[in-house]
């Protein structure tokens, strides 16, 4: 028998609404504050205003934060948007996502960081004290080899209950005599202070 709770077994245990409305078939760049400038550069646009968050026409979670296309909308701060995902691996799976567009975690600008892991945490504790949770999983895909297939930086977190047959099957390696040194040489290198 699952120990997965009723509330989550249910189908209709938490309401999406439909996250797509018709493309409205414009494709100029938007931004939140309207007096922000935007030039054109190798026919892409870039932003002008260093301060401005801007948006892609062309990204699913640009057109949910510009409120263009419809989301089930759970949290929000300056920084990031908490949505729930339309495809759960279990009912209540959120996504939270940086309000400004950057394809993948390295993109990520460094001010958004405080803004984006408060927004997590709070999801979190919500999720775990709503869905009354033993446990939950945190992650994100980076790269299309990685998973990811809107290429808007995002974090998961997904409900986790016993035996619900949800497994993450790794082969775990060893490092041989110096190569733990080695990569961890390769690694510093890279580090910027």
């Amino acid at each position: 028998m699952s120990n997965i709770p009723k509330h989550a077994q249910r189908n209709k245990a938490i309401s999406v609404k439909r996250l797509f409305n018709e493309a409205s078939g414009n494709k100029n760049m938007h931004h939140q504050h309207g007096s922000l400038t935007f030039g054109r550069f190798l026919g892409r646009f870039i932003l002008i205003s260093p301060y401005a968050m801007h948006r892609m026409d062309d990204c699913t979670f640009c057109q949910i934060i510009a409120r263009r296309a419809n989301a089930e909308i759970l949290y929000e701060n300056n920084d990031a948007l908490c949505i729930l995902d339309i495809n759960p691996i279990h009912y209540g799976h959120t996504l939270v996502i940086p309000k400004r567009h950057c394809r993948d975690l390295i993109e990520l600008p460094p001010e958004s960081f405080p803004g984006l892991m408060q927004a997590l945490h709070t999801i979190a504790k919500a999720l775990k004290n709503s869905l009354a949770l033993e446990g939950f999983n945190v992650f994100s895909n980076n790269g299309r080899i990685a998973g990811q297939s809107i290429f808007h930086f995002h974090f998961h977190v997904t409900p986790r209950y016993a035996n619900d047959n949800i497994k993450f099957v790794l082969e775990l390696k060893k490092y041989r005599n110096g190569e733990m040194a080695e990569y961890a040489k390769r690694i510093r290198q890279q580090i910027q202070p």
